[in-house]
C-alpha cells in the first residue's frame, strides 16, 4: 500500500511539474510583442592648436586645410541624436540627425588684431547654415525587414553603406575595429567614399553564428542629397571571421557611373579618342584585415580606386583627352589597453595609425606623353592626382567612465608632389612637369595639429562599443 501511495505521489508530482512547464511555455510563447524604442547619441570635438601648416593649402575639404599656423579652436566635429524603434518582431526603424563637418578655414591667430570685421571674416565650410551655425540634417532614415528570408535582412532608406558603420548584421566593420572615428575617419572615408546613402540593401549571414556574411546595396551615391541623375552606385561586401571573431577579413567592391555621354556617329570618343562626349566611372576594390581583441587590435585597410576620365589632358594638338586615373591607399593601425578599471572596463588605452595615399598611378606616363601640354584632375579634391599624402596620428584614450573619453592626440598630414617639379616630358620639345600642372611644385608641406579630444555617448544603443 505504501509503495502504491509513493508511486502515485511521484506520478502526481511529475504531472504537476509538466503541467506547470507547459503553462509557463504557453505564457512565454503567447506574450504579446510590445513596440519599443531607444533614444541615443554621441558627441565629439576638440581643443586644438595648429603647430604648422601647409602653405599651399592642400588637402581638399580637410578641416585643417587653410587654417594658419598657431591658430587654436574649441570645436565640435560631430553631434548625433538618433532613435531606433522596434515596430514588430519583423520590422524596425532607424532615424539619425547629425550636425558635423563645421569648420573655418580662416581662423584668426594671436597678434593679428581682433576687430569685428576680422572676427567675422572666417570662411566657414561643411554642413552649416548661411550664418555659419551648425545645420543638423537627416543622416539615417530607414526601415529594416528582418529575416525576409533565412538569415537575411532587407533595409530600405537612408542607411550606412557596405563596409562602414554597423549594419545590424556585421558588428565588426573597418570603422568599428579601428574604433576611433572621434580621432579620424577610415582611409576610404577620408576620400569621401560615402559612409551612408539613400537606397536598398540586403544584409545576411551564410551561417547561424554570423562568422561569414555579406551586404549588397544599390543607392543614389549622393548621401543625404536628392538624386541628380539616373546612375546608381552598386556595392558588395563579404566578410569572414575566424578564431572566435578575433581574425577578420573583409573584401569590398563597388562601381558607379559618373558621366556617360551619348555616342554620336562620326565623332572621336573621349575613350580612347578626343573631343567626343565624356565617359566617366569609378570602381573601388578594398581589403580590410585585422586581429581584434579587447586588449590589442592590429588592422590594415588597402584600396585601389580606378577612375575612368579621372585626368583631363590638353594636348599640344589643341584637343582634349580624358585619361584613366589609378589611385592606391594603405592604412595601418594599432590600439590597445594600458590600464583597466576594477570592473574590467578599459580605463586607459593607446592608439597609433599611419596612412599612405598615392593618387598618381600612371600620371608619369600621361605627363611624359609627347602630346601632353597640360593636365588637371577631373575629380573631387580628395583625388587630386598631383598630390601624395601621408597621415599620422597617435595618442591616449582616458576613460573615467566607459562612455566618456578624453584623448590627447597628435594629428599630422604631410603633402608632396606626385611628380618631380624638374621632370620633363618626352616630347621633342620637352616640357617641365611643373608647367603642366600648378600642383606639381616639388614643395613638401605639413598640417600638424595638437588636440585634446573629448567624446561621450549618451544612452548608448544596443551594441555600442566601448571605444
Amino acid at each position: 500500500m505504501k509503495k502504491t501511495i509513493t508511486k502515485m505521489s511521484i506520478y502526481c508530482s511529475l504531472f504537476l511539474m509538466a503541467a506547470g512547464a507547459a503553462t509557463a511555455q504557453t505564457a512565454d510563447t503567447t506574450t504579446e510583442f510590445k513596440p519599443s524604442g531607444n533614444l541615443w547619441g554621441y558627441t565629439f570635438g576638440d581643443l586644438s592648436y595648429k603647430g604648422s601648416t601647409d602653405n599651399l593649402n592642400r588637402g581638399g575639404s580637410n578641416q585643417y586645410t587653410g587654417m594658419p599656423a598657431n591658430a587654436n579652436t574649441f570645436q565640435f566635429r560631430r553631434i548625433y541624436l538618433g532613435y531606433n524603434y522596434n515596430i514588430s518582431p519583423k520590422f524596425s526603424a532607424e532615424f539619425l540627425m547629425a550636425a558635423e563637418d563645421d569648420f573655418s578655414t580662416n581662423v584668426q591667430t594671436p597678434g593679428t588684431g581682433n576687430s569685428i570685421t576680422q572676427a567675422l571674416a572666417g570662411t566657414t565650410q561643411g554642413d552649416v547654415l548661411a550664418n555659419g551655425k551648425f545645420a543638423p540634417y537627416v543622416k539615417f532614415a530607414n526601415l529594416r525587414w528582418k529575416n525576409i528570408f533565412k538569415n537575411s535582412d532587407l533595409v530600405i532608406g537612408q542607411q550606412a553603406t557596405a563596409s562602414y558603420a554597423k549594419t545590424g548584421r556585421n558588428d565588426q566593420t573597418a570603422e568599428e575595429v579601428w574604433g576611433y572615428r572621434s580621432i579620424e575617419r577610415t582611409i576610404s572615408d577620408i576620400r569621401r567614399t560615402p559612409s551612408f546613402d539613400m537606397g536598398a540593401s540586403l544584409q545576411g549571414w551564410f551561417d547561424k553564428k554570423g562568422n561569414f556574411g555579406y551586404m549588397a546595396m544599390v543607392s543614389n551615391g549622393n548621401q543625404s542629397k536628392p538624386a541628380t541623375n539616373s546612375f546608381k552606385w552598386i556595392q558588395a561586401d563579404i566578410y569572414a571571421k575566424f578564431l572566435n571573431k578575433r581574425l577578420i577579413i573583409d573584401l569590398y567592391q563597388d562601381y558607379e557611373k559618373l558621366a556617360w555621354g551619348v555616342y554620336v556617329p562620326g565623332t572621336k570618343q573621349s575613350v580612347p579618342g578626343l573631343n567626343g562626349p565624356e565617359y566617366a566611372d569609378r570602381n573601388m576594390t578594398k581589403l580590410f584585415a585585422a586581429w581584434n581583441t579587447n586588449k590589442l587590435t592590429v588592422g590594415t585597410e588597402v584600396f585601389q580606386n580606378t577612375i575612368l576620365s579621372g585626368i583631363k589632358v590638353t594636348g599640344n594638338d589643341g584637343q582634349t583627352y580624358y585619361r584613366t586615373q589609378h589611385t592606391m591607399a594603405m592604412s595601418f593601425y594599432v590600439r590597445g589597453r594600458i590600464l583597466s578599471a576594477p570592473n574590467g572596463d578599459p580605463r586607459l588605452n593607446y592608439f597609433a595609425r599611419f596612412d599612405n595615399y598615392d593618387p598618381s598611378g600612371n600620371l608619369s606616363t600621361i605627363a611624359s606623353d609627347a602630346n601632353t601640354k597640360s593636365f588637371v584632375s577631373n575629380t573631387v579634391s580628395q583625388y587630386d592626382a598631383s598630390t601624395k599624402e601621408q597621415f599620422v596620428t597617435f595618442g591616449f584614450d582616458y576613460m573615467p567612465f566607459k562612455n566618456v573619453h578624453i584623448m590627447p592626440n597628435v594629428w599630422m598630414n604631410t603633402y608632396n608632389s606626385s611628380l618631380p617639379a624638374t621632370g620633363q616630358s618626352d616630347a621633342s620639345k620637352p616640357v617641365a612637369y611643373s608647367s603642366m600642372n600648378p600642383g606639381v611644385t616639388g614643395v613638401k608641406g605639413t598640417d600638424a595639429v595638437y588636440r585634446l579630444t573629448f567624446y561621450y555617448i549618451y544612452n548608448p544603443k544596443q551594441g555600442t562599443t566601448k571605444y
